[in-house]
């Protein structure tokens, strides 16, 4: 929750509203002007405990190519109403360094 919290508050900062989905994990976003219903996944996470240690990890979307998604489902869902997409896909045009600033404010909002 946490993690996904971080990622949402970051994406604000940016002007993009996301949210979480019930029964969906990762960061998604509204994308109405492809349909009706239509939503994107712009950040997704990864958690994993082996041996009472745990490992998590995130990835948001900045400027990927997205073509490189095209074979892969979001979350494993294969309807063509979800997919993936990016802050350059939005016309959000901000560098890695940027990111990573806002990034580092709002985790310490949230795990300081």
């Amino acid at each position: 929750h946490n993690l996904e919290e971080w990622l949402i508050r970051s994406l604000s900062a940016f002007g993009v509203n996301a949210g979480r989905r019930e029964g969906r994990i990762g960061v998604w976003v509204a994308r109405p002007e492809k349909g009706n219903g239509y939503e994107d996944k712009i950040a997704a996470l990864g958690i994993r405990v082996r041996k009472g240690v745990t490992f998590h990890g995130v990835s948001l979307n900045v400027s990927p190519d997205l073509s490189h998604f095209s074979a892969i489902m979001p979350c494993g869902i294969s309807e063509q109403r979800y997919g993936v997409t990016s802050l350059a896909d939005l016309n959000v045009k901000v560098g890695m360094a940027e990111v990573d600033q806002v990034l580092r404010k709002s985790f310490a909002s949230i795990f300081d």
